[in-house]
């Protein structure tokens, strides 16, 4: 350990001796991921968003995928320092680089239960390059004791570009430069690789950092400074159309997700965005957070007419006090987006205070008659740096003991609840994901239904910017669909009859409307069907999905 503890620090009291001729190593935590280790990895919080927190109950329709590390990129795109990029590195190629590399200074971006990994990383970089500075950023600096857990020399708390110029001697407050970055790669469903095109996966945008909602339990907003408070990287509508017409050039994507806790609470931004869309005939979709009430501040044409296509919501408890849900009945707003079209992720917490064993099924129930295309639900989980962890902590409610590593909202509670156990919260979670399935079927089968509904609402609209992006997403429903829901069917005829039949009257709607196409596309439904039981053989026995290595230099 240093003789002085790490500062934490929002912008560095100095600047690094070397400057713009520093070596910079930007990384992300080693893997491997999904397994239990020494380092604090967990199988059961795997890399992987979609299988983590929202399909993990779906089996062999769950999807894959992975994201990269989008806030070290940004870091990267935004210093002039010659700069390398590792994400998802092994512990192997860390220490290889960090021997080779000859650093000055090495970034470590890393998540709350990945601390043990950042621990270990500090440690070889002492040994492999002790002339180093070792600077941590990332969600990780909301530890309160970090400092005594780890020997770094500085620790990031908020905007990393920010601190990172000013650590080189740039300007901290210079125009960010955005980088272009795809917002998913390795996607695999029912047992196969969906490679993607060039320009068929959305790129990532990231207009802002924190929510001004401030919900209690948010870590994204308390890390950028709390209720009421966020950080705009891009302040207007006219900023955002270049930055996205630059990222569609280069990547040849016409579809964008907007990482923006809230992105339709701006709404000046946002019509601002649309007018700029019309006058240039955009045919963009947009994949967007946004809570209840900001949605509802939106007639559906303008919400069709800006291209939002999917969009994840807060949806909590009827009962919750959330000002982001008051006033809105969350069921007909749902079903009204998703007859338009638009595709809804819906998020639900199980654990709030008013939750017991005797209302929980009825929430749950509640939560699933939302009938959402994906549903991700969280534990109530009092996370370091939050509200609700120093709530919590100030009330001597937080159970002693709990390993960092299993305080990420898909295992058990860390705190004393009112009316449930720990080990009861953990059957309550998973019974919620299984329930979501049963009723509402996989959500490959709601995102196709969902799809095709906005297909033919929108295939003869008098715009044709709004004709076009139809088409556009209706283009792998007509090929690649037709075969996942016939096998889908039959997977399905002996464990959920309900839901086989629900997935064969959209199969037999579709093959009406596209015809021959859907018709050739069906007769790769026997293939699918024989990947999805090889694929479910191969989970039965741990095969597990890792990230490959990502190593890029400038």
């Amino acid at each position: 350990m240093n003789s002085q503890d790490p500062k934490f620090s929002f912008l560095p009291a100095s600047s690094h001796p070397k400057g713009l001729q520093a070596r910079v190593l930007l990384t992300s935590v080693f893997g491997p991921y999904a397994r239990d280790d020494e380092f604090g990895s967990r199988a059961i919080n795997p890399m992987e968003l979609y299988h983590n927190q929202v399909t993990r109950a779906q089996g062999v329709f769950s999807l894959r995928m992975f994201h990269r590390s989008w806030g070290i990129m940004l870091i990267r795109e935004n210093i002039s320092a010659p700069c390398t990029l590792l994400d998802f590195p092994s512990r192997d190629l860390f220490e290889q680089e960090l021997r080779s590399g000859n650093y000055d200074i090495v970034g470590i971006s890393s998540i709350i239960v990945n601390v043990g990994k950042v621990e270990e990383m500090c440690r070889m970089v002492r040994r492999l390059a002790p002339a180093a500075t070792i600077v941590v950023g990332g969600h990780v600096a909301a530890i309160p004791d970090l400092g005594q857990r780890i020997d770094a020399d500085h620790i990031v708390q908020g905007d990393g570009v920010s601190w990172m110029r000013q650590f080189l001697g740039e300007d901290p407050h210079a125009p960010i430069r955005h980088p272009a970055i795809i917002s998913g790669f390795g996607l695999r469903v029912m047992g196969i690789n969906a490679n993607q095109s060039e320009g068929g996966t959305a790129a990532t945008i990231i207009p802002s950092a924190g929510c001004p909602l401030g919900c209690n339990f948010c870590t994204t907003s308390a890390f950028f400074g709390g209720k009421g408070k966020f950080l705009n990287f891009i302040e207007t509508g006219a900023q955002l159309f270049e930055v996205m017409e630059d990222v569609a050039r280069r990547l040849k994507v016409n579809s964008f997700f907007v990482m923006d806790e809230n992105f339709l609470l701006h709404r000046r931004r946002a019509m601002d965005l649309l007018q700029l869309m019309q006058q240039h005939n955009k045919s963009w979709s947009l994949y967007v957070f946004s809570s209840a009430n900001a949605i509802r501040k939106y007639t559906m044409e303008e919400l069709v007419s800006l291209g939002i296509s999917w969009i994840w919501m807060g949806l909590e408890s009827p009962h919750a006090s959330y000002a982001k849900l008051q006033g809105t009945d969350t069921r007909e707003l749902v079903r009204n987006l998703r007859a338009h079209g638009i595709r809804v992720l819906g998020s639900t917490i199980i654990g709030l205070e008013h939750h017991t064993e005797d209302n929980l099924a009825s929430e749950i129930d509640y939560a699933a008659s939302h009938d959402t295309d994906f549903h991700q639900f969280m534990l109530y989980t009092p996370i370091p740096g939050t509200p609700l962890h120093a709530e919590l902590k100030q009330a001597g409610k937080l159970l002693p003991n709990t390993n960092l590593a299993d305080i990420h909202g898909q295992f058990k509670f860390n705190f004393r609840h009112p009316s449930l156990t720990r080990d009861r919260s953990k059957t309550w979670l998973d019974a919620a994901f299984l329930r979501d399935f049963q009723r509402n079927g996989p959500s490959i089968y709601r995102i196709c239904r969902t799809t095709f509904a906005g297909w033919k609402r929108y295939r003869n609209d008098a715009e044709a910017r709004i004709r076009q992006r139809f088409e556009q997403e209706a283009r792998n429903i007509r090929l690649v669909y037709p075969a996942l829901l016939w096998a889908m069917e039959r997977r399905l005829r002996r464990s959920n009859r309900r839901v086989a039949l629900r997935v064969r009257a959209l199969r037999r709607s579709m093959t009406r409307e596209f015809g021959l196409v859907a018709r050739l596309g069906a007769l790769l439904g026997p293939v699918l069907l024989w990947t999805a039981r090889r694929e479910e053989h191969r989970l039965a026995r741990g095969w597990t999905y890792e990230p490959k290595p990502i190593i890029e230099r400038s």
